[in-house]
This record gives structure tokens, sequence and C-alpha cells, in this order.
């Protein structure tokens, strides 16, 4: 084992790692924008550990002046979403992204690993400006359904236990769970459509009813405390009845309300 400095060497690691989350959580803000729906359902990432890579690169026989070659998921991001169809269109999205360079991808949701395992990787290169100049990093993105994190999850914290040697009913167990876990992403995308409109309704919701009570609260702030109360009042009466469109017609009133006080405020 070489002398290396390992904060130094992981030093790149950990900023590729916040800065791709960073932009995938803006990819999913955005989407959420201009598109109203977005694949992305949340993003982690992590650096691998030193003795993680010691222990691939001993597996795998990769010498240790080899290490950012050889090991391509030192640096891991992890793109969680909500329906198998929202994976290959996130993958889509990161092909055509130019702040990384796509060097190959790897499907094990059509090719499943023979423990069950279901996910799809992507291996990028990405730049990284540090203060001694640039550098590129490889790194590891994984796209999987909220079902299939819970089950490599699992998967994970027993191959720890077991040091890569399940037991063959432990092996049995988390084989049926892999299956369980594929039929309930497959039911989740025969009613895809019903649950996006449930999905949408409850953030127009959402939007109206904080449009409303913002609004209020302005409209203390002009000093129209009267008016301000009377809207207040129709809210509570509207939010015990769930009745969206007569909310959408209050918080239309409001903005009324407001552009008048403004205008009764300006000098």
């Amino acid at each position: 084992m070489d002398g290396r400095d390992w904060k130094k060497f992981l030093m790149p690691y950990e900023q590729a790692v916040e800065e791709l989350k960073v932009k995938f959580k803006t990819m999913r803000a955005e989407l959420k924008i201009w598109e109203e729906y977005s694949p992305v359902e949340f993003v982690t990432g992590r650096v691998k550990r030193i003795s993680s890579i010691l222990e691939k690169s001993k597996r795998l026989n990769v010498p240790m002046e080899k290490l950012e070659t050889g090991i391509e998921d030192i640096a891991g991001i992890r793109i969680m979403c909500q329906f198998v169809e929202d994976i290959e269109r996130l993958a889509e999205l990161i092909r055509k992204r130019e702040d990384m360079k796509l060097i190959y991808e790897k499907d094990y949701i059509l090719n499943k690993k023979p423990s069950g395992y279901r996910s799809y990787h992507m291996i990028v290169e990405y730049p990284v400006q540090t203060a001694l100049g640039m550098k590129r990093v490889l790194a590891e993105i994984q796209l999987r359904t909220l079902a299939m994190n819970f089950w490599a999850t699992i998967e994970h914290s027993l191959n720890y236990k077991y040091r890569e040697s399940l037991p063959e009913k432990v092996l049995n167990r988390l084989s049926k769970a892999a299956e369980a876990a594929f039929l309930l992403d497959q039911e989740m995308s025969n009613i895809r459509e019903e649950i996006m409109e449930a999905q949408k309704l409850f953030e127009d919701k959402s939007n109206i009813v904080n449009r409303v009570l913002n609004g209020i609260q302005e409209l203390y702030f002009y000093h129209r405390v009267r008016e301000a109360a009377q809207f207040q009042l129709r809210f509570n009466e509207l939010w015990d009845t769930d009745d969206v469109w007569h909310l959408k017609r209050l918080s239309s009133e409001i903005e009324d309300a407001i552009i008048r006080a403004k205008k009764g405020s300006t000098p």
C-alpha cells in the first residue's frame, strides 16, 4: 500500500458529489416548473470510504497507482424515481448534458443481477475545478425506483453482515423479495396516470393555499386589516369544504385587493 494522502486524494470526489447533487436537485426543480412533473424524486450522494476503496481494489486487482481509472464509483450519486418509465427519461436527460461526459451505461433493470438486483448505472467523467486547476474524476450515477432502492439497501446490509457469502436461506428470501419489488413497480406503472393526476391536484391545491395565505399577510402589511380578516374567515370556511374552485376564486380576489392596496399606498 502506498503512503498517499487520502484526504487530498478524496477532495475532488467530495467536490464532484456535492456539485452533482446540486445540479440534479436543480434539474428536478426546473422540470417541475417547465413540465409540471419531474422524473427525479430525490437525490443522494456519497464518496466511498477508504476501507471500501481498498477492498474493491483488492477484489478487482486494481493497482494503487490506478485507482482513479480502475475504480469508477469512488464518487457515487443515486437518483430515485417514482416509476420505471422515469428512469429512461432521466437517462436521456443525462446523456444530453454538456457538463459531464458519459463513459458507458449498465442496464441492470432489463438484465438483473443473479441476486435480483435491479438498477440503471451511468459512469460519467466530471470536471472539477480545484484550487490547483481542473481535474476530471469518474462518478457513478445510479437510477432506481423507490422499490429497487429499498431492496438494494437491504441486500447491501446483509452482504456486509455475511461478508458477501449469504446463506442459501437468506439468498432465497432476498430473491423472492426482489420479485415482489419488481411486481410493485409494475403495478405502480399500471396506475401511473392516476397517481400523477392525484399528485398534481394535491400540488395545485397546495400552491393556491400558499398564494392565499401569503396574500392575506400582504394585506396586513398594507394595513388593510378588515379586508385581510374577512379573507381569512372565507379561507377557513373553504379549507374545511376542500373546495379548490372557490379557493382559486378567493386567490384572485385577494390579488385584486393587493393591487388596490398598492395603488392606495402610492404617494
